[in-house]
């Protein structure tokens, strides 16, 4: 599938220099980053959550876990895992499972756990199975400056 195409003009528009790291057809992000010989704390994943409010995009690393309890308590939401067949629509240019962690870039409301912040590199869903796009760490941030940032991975 190929690079999703409101990434790549997301990217483009705020002249993000970035590189594609192709690798092995994988279905998880940890089998993602042992395929790509990728550290999975690198590597950004987007968790889609849902309530009657809306979608909300967490964005956490690989190897890790979103803790939607801690999340709703702090947003004051009931939250729970959005189902993949009803956020298709949203992210159309995109294989399920494969969501790049840019919410913004789909209008969608996004928080980013403070565990990537800092981070030399970073890398991501491209919206297949076999690609990753890799950014600089900070740029990664800049990219979700108008996210709320906080801890609430495990």
């Amino acid at each position: 599938m190929a690079i999703a195409n409101t990434i790549l003009s997301y990217l483009n528009e705020r002249e993000i220099p970035y590189s594609v790291v192709p690798h092995p057809r994988t279905l998880s992000t940890r089998q993602t980053a042992d395929a790509a010989h990728i550290p999975p704390e690198r590597v950004a994943k987007a968790v889609v959550l849902a309530d009657r409010r809306g979608y909300l995009m967490a964005v956490i690393p690989g190897d890790r876990h979103v803790s939607i309890e801690t999340l709703s308590q702090r947003l004051g939401r009931n939250l729970a895992l959005a189902l993949e067949n009803r956020i298709a629509p949203v992210f159309k240019d995109c294989d399920l499972g494969a969501i790049p962690p840019i919410g913004p870039a789909y209008g969608m409301e996004t928080v980013l756990d403070d565990s990537l912040v800092g981070q030399p590199e970073i890398y991501f869903e491209a919206g297949d199975h076999e690609e990753l796009i890799r950014i600089d760490g900070d740029r990664f941030v800049s990219l979700l400056r108008e996210a709320r940032h906080g801890q609430f991975s495990h």
